[in-house]
């Protein structure tokens, strides 16, 4: 692989005392000239970092490179993350890219219409051989990235990335004049301090202890410990112990490795969390787990939607839910009305509300169940799309037993015997396997040091030019938002400072960084593909493309965007991380990626999904529609010539 910059680790050449932000030689060159030659480095392999690759390569970017720490492409669909009976939020066809159709997989039933992780697996890999062919890195660890520092080069390049291979020894570094972040919400792993490997050692727990980003990895070490129970089917039901109670006290102790399982149910592995992962995997392990026992540990689980039938594409991917879902511009008289009088937030919550109840009956879900212990789905970005009720879904599966909750409960730490986990109400809960699907950190804070996270602004910021309150008169007139839940102290609500989901503000006239993939949505592939055209037009300098005045003007957006979702949603921010969620437009994706094409001087709106002023509203969003955006933004920059 070659550069335009380029440095080994042995050149001392950048290495300085001085932690300055040393100005670019290239910055006034790259503001007046579109060098479609200079080196662009995609940081993962992922969706996003897979459609951003091509949209510059189709505009004409020559030196485009991918660096991904996986062995295939697909990011969270990654060929060694993907086991059975995992569904996406979508259905068959829904999340992909305009470019291409998705390709049926070999052992998909056609009668099926789920989006599977299967078939994601199958289309990334699919999308990679057809257009990014030997473009990718595979099993390339990015270690740090970083401004070069003085002595400079004549033409230095804007970022030194230190990477390292699977395989072969020691570490190098690679110049690149712009980096794009592609590296997604679901990379580095939130360990509780209590149950960190550290923690495992100290309270002597004979079990595994894996993260949900381990589980395909680790499949194999989780039956190994944990004991099936379908040997004790024979047993009469009232003389078989309760197989989540941990062993009574014997005279003699178990040896670390022993099992005790011939004096009981069965083994048990214990799933933490309440999030879709838990539910994925609390689901797998009760359908493929050979009649292990299953225990689900959460405060509160993820809502979902659902009915007895799918629903129409009219409100699955039309504007419906958005402007039922209030923004923080409300654009259209129906968005007024819906949102700033009393009738109109009576009809928004009332709606989201018998959503909520819909689904419960969908699955027959008991008014005392532990499942009911959900988020509220208008307050949330907690909720998945279930489709219609099937029958070895995780639901299902809790309602016949399969599954045993604990809830509301919080896992505090280790037991004493080795073998069970501690509850915040003192019960003590029979463990021989755990499973944390405890979420995940910030992936950015392995790539930069704390020194450059600031500088470039990739970090969660208090307001820096306007007080905490200084927008509410603004949104005081949201009536669908009265009432909200609970919020957590203010601190723990701060947000990242990143203009539009895609650009450090305070980084934003160097050009020479962008993001994808980390604004919260519910039709990623739509956001993503929109996106990697806006990020293109921002690195070619297309004149054409509204980008605030200066540095002041792009953190005071951004300042009002973490007012607005504070606003919106007071009990969700405290969890989410910067590189899940740069901006969060979980509903309002429609809303989002027309402000995008109205940056780049594109049709929006109903203009580009079509529609009338009756039937706008419930129009199915098609992904063709953004399929010329090349040749439009190209068209653009002929006039602007």
């Amino acid at each position: 692989m070659k550069s335009s910059s380029s440095v080994t680790s042995s050149h001392t050449m950048y290495e300085s005392d001085n932690d300055q932000d040393y100005p670019l030689y290239t910055m006034s060159s790259a503001k007046t000239t579109h060098n479609l030659h200079q080196s662009v480095l995609v940081i993962g392999s992922g969706a996003a970092g897979l459609v951003t690759a091509q949209t510059l390569i189709t505009d004409g970017f020559t030196n485009v490179h991918i660096f991904s720490k996986d062995s295939h492409p697909g990011g969270v669909w990654e060929h060694n993350k993907v086991y059975s009976g995992v569904f996406i939020n979508n259905l068959y066809g829904d999340y992909r890219f305009s470019s291409m159709e998705m390709p049926r997989h070999p052992s998909r039933d056609p009668k099926n219409n789920r989006l599977s992780a299967e078939d994601m697996q199958f289309y990334f890999e699919k999308f990679t051989e057809t257009y990014l062919r030997d473009r990718i890195s595979y099993e390339t660890e990015v270690l740090n990235i970083r401004r070069p520092k003085p002595p400079f080069d004549s033409d230095p390049p804007n970022w030194i990335v230190k990477y390292r291979k699977k395989g072969k020894k020691g570490m190098r570094e690679m110049g690149f004049h712009r980096i794009i972040l592609c590296t997604g919400g679901c990379h580095k792993p939130r360990i509780p301090s209590a149950f960190s490997p550290s923690a495992v050692k100290a309270s002597g727990f004979l079990g595994p202890v894996i993260h949900s980003s381990d589980f395909r990895a680790k499949l194999d070490t989780i039956f190994a410990a944990v004991q099936p129970s379908d040997h004790h089917r024979s047993m009469q039901p009232n003389s078989r112990p309760d197989p989540y109670l941990p062993d009574p006290p014997s005279a003699e102790d178990h040896g670390a490795g022993s099992n005790s399982d011939e004096n009981d149910g069965g083994g048990v592995v214990v799933v933490i969390g309440g999030g879709k992962s838990a539910q994925d995997i609390a689901g797998f392990l009760a359908n493929e787990g050979h009649h292990r026992n299953v225990c689900m540990i959460y405060e509160k689980t993820d809502a979902f939607v659902a009915s007895t039938t799918q629903l129409s594409s009219r409100i699955r991917r039309s504007r419906i839910l958005g402007v039922l879902s209030p923004h923080s511009e409300l654009r259209t008289p129906l968005e007024r009305f819906l949102h700033k009088t009393w009738l109109g937030s009576r009809t928004v919550r009332g709606i989201f509300d018998m959503a909520s109840s819909y689904s419960f009956k969908s699955f027959q879900i008991p008014p005392n169940s532990p499942l009911r212990l959900s988020q509220e789905p208008f307050w949330s970005l907690r909720v998945n799309d279930e489709v219609c009720r099937r029958g070895n879904s995780f639901h299902v599966l809790v309602n016949e037993g399969k599954i045993h909750i604990e809830a509301p409960a919080k896992a505090v730490e280790f037991g004493e015997d080795g073998r069970s986990i501690v509850l915040n109400d003192g019960r003590v809960i029979r463990a021989d396997a755990i499973v944390l699907a405890t979420g995940y950190e910030s992936s950015w804070t392995d790539l930069f040091d704390v020194q450059t996270i600031n500088q470039v602004g990739l970090g969660k910021y208090p307001p820096q030019y306007v007080s905490l309150d200084a927008y509410d008169q603004e949104w005081k007139g949201y009536m669908s938002l009265k009432n909200p839940p609970p919020a957590p102290a203010v601190n723990q609500q701060w947000m990242s400072c990143i203009y539009r989901g895609i650009v450090p503000a305070k980084n934003i006239l160097k050009r020479d960084l962008a993001i994808n993939g980390a604004v919260f949505s519910t039709n990623n592939g739509y956001v993503f593909e929109t996106t990697a055209h806006w990020i293109s037009s921002y690195f070619l300098e297309d004149s054409f493309l509204q980008l605030p005045a200066g540095i002041k003007e792009a953190v005071q957006s951004t300042e009002r965007t973490s007012a607005w979702l504070r606003r919106r949603y007071p009990d969700m921010l405290h969890w989410t991380n910067e590189s899940h969620s740069s901006d969060i437009q979980f509903w309002s994706w429609p809303q989002y990626t027309d402000d995008l094409l109205r940056d780049m001087g594109l049709r929006h709106g109903k203009a580009r999904t079509g529609g009338n002023a009756l039937t706008w509203l419930f129009k199915p969003i098609e992904v063709e529609v953004i399929k010329d955006l090349t040749k439009e933004r190209a068209a653009l920059r002929m006039q602007s010539a």
